[in-house]
């Protein structure tokens, strides 16, 4: 930290209560992002529209989360970052209410826009300003805490979503973040009021503005939409890709030689930041990927309900609450590099044995890798996290936490993208394959000699094959997936050594 910006530290029972807000207020986005996922289906029933419709409840949020999530900075600097964490809180849960109460479609996904975009700022200011309240040595142990309720929220977020909707009305998805969002906000005036950041009056870049709306907007339609549409056999695709990297490219000029740029890109000129960054967004991807494969994989080929699937899923959630704390300790002491490298390389492990996972595996069986990746997650997540923000001035903090969440934001939303085209291809190769080894009317012949009907037992015959073929491609999903860890775990060797303490800035 710079140690000419003197910030006034909160002491005891504040300090603990202003942690445990930020804390509270990043988990409440977080689990945002998945809870509805599970409750499409309740949404669409209710509102009387197709399944294909139901995914904009999800696409609109995520959109409106993106573009709005690298802008922290700037709002930070124009507004401040106590009073911009506050009002995000306030419009965040006026438009959860507006989402509960919506009664069409068109209605659902205005007010999912609005959430998006005041929920967006709430994930990297939690961050900032837990880094503002603690002292120097204690900062790794901050983020740990904050580090746990982004990895746990999206594990939570399906179980509750689904147990809501199923016990109550999906409309409660939404209304249970009133409290919260509330006395979240009202906590954070009263109790960060003396750790405002300087405000500067910051002309407003229209420009850099408009052209991040356009390629990131563009980017997550392409995601969200490809697998649907058979990615670039579809023109709308095509049109969606050129628009988004010319886009990007566009957008990157701009904001390179834009004097008040709403971006600050320039943050990237410091190495640790950028390699840290990175090697987050590579190590995301993948967990997210994993994440989102798993459930699916364990209802279509195992008949797992929703939420037993959710439930094995949870399992990795007692590692990351046990270990989160402990592995923030670990960072003050030891080389964060390492740490970071053991833990991509222990989730890059685990991932390779659910690449031998079989058709009737049992429940200890599935849940065994899952468990290990628990313990696993701090060790990445934490490290990396810090390593990223201590290579920073502290007043580029806020614009370093937007763009470290957005890039984490984004490697997820195409990790998950990527992790199912690959399953649903894969699934098909492999279902060629057994088929061209397979003796067909030899089977059929057995089955209906133990008394089953011809086409009772071409249809047993090919819903057998269908299952190994998409675990054989869920095997091989897993196979990349793990090579992707342990790519993303020798990378962050190229970041320089960082010193201990997330207090003490590394070399850039």
């Amino acid at each position: 930290m710079n140690p000419t910006e003197v910030i006034p530290q909160l002491k005891g029972g504040k300090l603990i209560l202003a942690a445990f807000v930020l804390a509270l207020a990043n988990f409440m986005v977080v689990l945002d992002m998945t809870i509805a996922n599970v409750s499409v289906p309740h949404i669409t029933g209710s509102l009387a529209v197709s399944a294909s419709q139901g995914t904009w409840v999800i696409t609109s949020y995520a959109v409106a989360e993106a573009i709005c999530v690298p802008l922290t900075g700037w709002l930070a600097g124009r507004f401040g970052a106590v009073r911009t964490f506050s009002v995000s809180l306030f419009g965040f849960t006026l438009f959860s209410i507006l989402c509960g109460l919506s009664t069409s479609l068109e209605m659902l996904v205005i007010c999912r826009i609005g959430q998006g975009l005041f929920g967006g700022p709430i994930m990297p200011l939690s961050q900032t300003l837990l880094m503002r309240i603690f002292p120097p040595e204690k900062q790794s142990q901050a983020m740990g805490m904050w580090a746990m309720t982004t990895v746990v929220g999206p594990i939570l977020g399906p179980i509750l979503g689904g147990s809501i909707s199923d016990n109550w009305s999906w409309h409660w998805i939404f209304f249970i973040n009133i409290p919260v969002g509330l006395v979240c906000a009202y906590a954070a005036m009263r109790l960060l009021k003396s750790v405002e950041t300087p405000i500067h009056r910051l002309k407003i870049d229209m420009g850099g503005l408009f052209l991040l709306v356009l390629w990131i907007g563009a980017l997550q339609l392409m995601l969200d939409l490809g697998h649907e549409r058979d990615w670039f056999n579809h023109p709308s695709i095509v049109i969606l890709a050129i628009i988004a990297l010319l886009g990007l490219i566009i957008f990157t000029i701009w904001e390179l030689t834009e004097r008040n740029p709403m971006v600050n890109i320039h943050i990237f000129k410091y190495r640790s930041f950028t390699i840290s960054v990175l090697a987050l967004a590579f190590g995301f991807g993948a967990f997210f990927g994993s994440i989102v494969l798993i459930p699916q994989w364990l209802q279509i080929n195992l008949g797992y309900t929703a939420t037993w699937a959710g439930y094995l899923t949870a399992t990795m959630g007692f590692g990351s609450l046990l270990m989160s704390p402990i592995v923030a300790k670990m960072a003050t002491k030891y080389d964060q590099r390492a740490l970071a490298c053991f833990g991509l390389c222990l989730l890059g492990g685990v991932t390779l044995m659910r690449a031998f996972w079989v058709t009737d595996a049992d429940f200890m069986a599935l849940a065994l890798p899952q468990i290990l990746q628990g313990f696993a997650v701090p060790f990445f997540f934490i490290p990396l996290s810090n390593m990223a923000l201590a290579s920073v001035l502290p007043q580029e903090m806020a614009s370093a936490a937007g763009l470290m969440n957005f890039l984490r934001t984004m490697a997820g939303a195409i990790g998950a993208s990527l992790a199912v085209t690959i399953w649903d291809d894969h699934s098909k190769v492999a279902r060629s394959e057994l088929v061209g080894n397979l003796h067909v009317t030899e089977s059929q012949n057995t089955l209906m000699q133990q008394g089953m009907s011809d086409s009772s037992a071409l249809a047993y015959i090919s819903n057998l094959v269908d299952r190994e073929a998409s675990t054989l491609a869920a095997n091989h999903v897993f196979l990349v997936l793990a090579a992707v860890f342990i790519f993303a775990g020798l990378m962050i060797w190229l970041c320089p050594r960082p010193k201990s303490g997330m207090g003490d800035m590394p070399s850039h």
